[in-house]
């Protein structure tokens, strides 16, 4: 399958907020018409994260994904991703609720703590949708996003058990080392899933010559033959380094929650505009996104069937 690629979508994530983006789905349904959108569009995988429906504040509550789950599983045949991040308010349990509550195909797993951080975003903002966001926003300065080995060893064994598998998150080259970690103890097995995050302010830079390093530091702590890798760069470098990330045989990641554009200085309409925009960016190179059962088989998924909604 040198040809396909995989393209995960993150729809929501928990950083950004409601003031910065009109197109950032908030509701249940709004969460549920954008993954469809996105699946239709080419992406095999849905990274979901769940907002307060009144104010778009992140929440872990399983009776909010429940409220959008059925329909995407319903309407689509793509890979549910469900996070295990939630956002740096949250503790573990919280954060693995709703995952440990539908047993889906994949969640995300940060391979370690970091500060992360998007407080210059504030002071482009002066008036604010809802009272939580300024000081949401300003306050990141102050924002560890915790996960410790015992955190990780704890999130791996909940979900293991249950057949899930994770989307690895490395936001700097040490967590790379920390996975080698669970994958030497055998708490992680092949073929595993390597995101790799670039750009978020307290993890590794956006530059290029990371990109090389992360994945030849990949390659060699654990043999290209044993895993799958893929690429997300938030904000401004997204499309770039995507564009990289493929021409080096990764997979990719677009959605809002990495960035809220779609070129230079223009809001992306929706999560199915960006996927799109990779799809054109992929076909003249000769690429073309994996289905969804193409991911399954790559990523040695249990199947959609297994979902508990």
């Amino acid at each position: 399958m040198g040809d396909k690629v995989i393209i995960s979508c993150a729809t929501t994530g928990s950083a950004h907020t409601p003031t910065m983006s009109s197109a950032l789905p908030i509701t249940p349904q709004e969460i549920a018409i954008q993954s469809i959108d996105a699946a239709n569009a080419g992406a095999a995988i849905l990274h979901l994260h769940a907002r307060l429906p009144q104010d778009g504040q992140p929440t872990g509550d399983p009776e909010i994904y429940r409220q959008f789950l059925p329909q995407i599983r319903q309407c689509t045949d793509a890979v549910i991703n469900i996070t295990t991040g939630g956002s740096t308010r949250m503790t573990v349990a919280e954060r693995l609720e709703a995952a440990i509550e539908f047993q889906p195909e994949l969640c995300s797993l940060n391979m370690g703590s970091i500060n992360f951080s998007f407080f210059p975003a504030a002071r482009r903002i002066q008036n604010w949708k809802h009272e939580w966001e300024k000081g949401y926003v300003e306050n990141s300065d102050d924002y560890i996003f915790r996960n410790t080995f015992r955190d990780i060893a704890t999130i791996i064994e909940s979900m293991s058990i249950r057949g899930t598998k994770f989307e690895h998150e490395c936001y700097d080259v040490g967590h790379l080392y920390n996975l080698k970690y669970f994958v030497d103890i055998g708490a992680v097995r092949p073929p595993f899933f390597i995101q790799m995050i670039f750009g978020i302010m307290g993890g590794i830079g956006a530059d290029l010559d990371n990109l090389m390093f992360m994945k030849q530091a990949a390659d060699r702590l654990f043999g290209p033959e044993n895993f799958q890798w893929s690429v997300l760069a938030a904000g401004r470098h997204q499309m770039p380094f995507l564009t990289q990330a493929a021409l080096m045989g990764g997979h990719v990641r677009v959605g809002l929650e990495d960035s809220l554009f779609i070129e230079r200085g223009v809001l992306a309409s929706s999560n199915a505009q960006q996927v799109e925009k990779i799809v054109r960016i992929l076909s003249e190179m000769g690429r073309v996104p994996a289905t969804p059962i193409e991911a399954r088989t790559m990523l040695g998924l249990k199947g959609g069937d297994k979902l508990c909604v």
